[in-house]
């Protein structure tokens, strides 16, 4: 007799951005049933209780041999992660957010039912995790400007509501009051630098990179994480990088510094500063210093569709390098 199909354990935020708050349980459930396929919801209402909830999924998911699953926005989907790396449980993921990055660059539709549909009937695929200081990042982690712009991009939408628009308003009002400069020690590939920049941006994520115009989605791609650094520039100057990236044009940028690397180490040429702002997949917090920038020596076992990456790289070969 075959064994039955794995259960599915789903971690839900309720206050995550897209259609109704209410909709992914009964939708769910309503989908197992048909399936055939038991599973069991962990509503999340208070974001401080997140990572409670995916715990609990993950322990009832390795008694039971099943499926951990995030729905909501890569916010959610990253504290589930946390809590499902390393534990060899399978991972699926409903998108529910804004820019739903790391489900789109998966091929995992937005649409809640045909979500669904992939996490029911497609495999596990092995995909690369980020981590900083031993904290899971699926998309980016970075320290400066951006984890700023990422703070008023928040209080916007809280008076604004949740759209790309209003988050590029954020952005520009955020440059327009100014910044300083970060002055930094970055160790990688064997040698240290001294850098002064606005910003350091770290990806993850290859659909994030190509549609800014960046090149480094390839060595995401190939195992690695991209590295991307500004000059110290004036708000006048940002601001017209902020409109290259929204039209895909930021690889061309001189002021833009792309790397890659498997291992980043950073500190502050500061030598009071002791800790530092920081922001992954949308979470804004401090962390001591020195920063430690790695792939996860472990995978994630990621429920979506295959052959994904060997298409992208099919895609890019045919395409000109950015700036050609």
């Amino acid at each position: 007799m075959p064994s039955p199909p794995p259960p599915l354990f789903v971690v839900f935020n309720r206050a995550s951005g897209a259609g109704d708050r209410d909709e992914v349980g009964p939708a769910v459930e309503a989908a197992c049933a048909a399936a055939g396929r038991r599973c069991e919801l962990f509503p999340v209402e208070q974001p401080g209780r997140l990572a409670q909830a995916a715990s609990q999924a993950v322990q009832r998911a390795v008694q039971a041999e099943g499926i951990v699953v995030a729905a909501g926005g890569d916010g959610t989907i990253n504290g589930v992660a946390q809590a499902v790396l390393g534990s060899g449980c399978r991972f699926g993921v409903l998108p529910r957010g804004t820019f739903n990055y790391f489900a789109r660059t998966h091929g995992i539709p937005t649409e809640l039912g045909a979500a669904l549909h992939v996490l029911l009937n497609e495999r596990a695929v092995p995909v690369q995790v980020g981590l900083l200081n031993e904290r899971v990042f699926l998309v980016n982690a970075s320290l400066g400007l951006y984890p700023q712009l990422l703070e008023d991009r928040e209080t916007w939408k809280q008076q604004f509501g949740r759209s790309r628009l209003v988050a590029f308003g954020a952005g520009i009002a955020t440059i327009l009051r100014g910044h300083r400069s970060l002055r930094l020690s970055v160790e990688y590939g064997g040698q240290t630098r001294q850098v002064r920049t606005p910003t350091l941006f770290v990806g993850n994520n290859a659909l994030q990179m190509e549609q800014v115009g960046l090149p480094e989605s390839r060595a995401i791609d190939s195992g690695c994480l991209a590295g991307i650094t500004l000059k110290p520039l004036g708000r006048w100057a940002l601001l017209a990088l902020l409109a290259r990236g929204a039209f895909g044009q930021l690889g061309e940028a001189s002021e833009v510094q792309n790397f890659s690397f498997r291992r980043l180490t950073v500190n502050a040429r500061s030598l009071s500063a002791k800790r530092i702002k920081v922001a992954t997949d949308g979470e804004v917090l401090w962390l001591p210093l020195p920063l430690r920038f790695e792939v996860a020596p472990q995978p994630l076992l990621l429920i979506r569709p295959q052959g994904l990456a060997q298409e992208r790289r099919e895609v890019q070969a045919g395409r000109p390098e950015a700036g050609a």
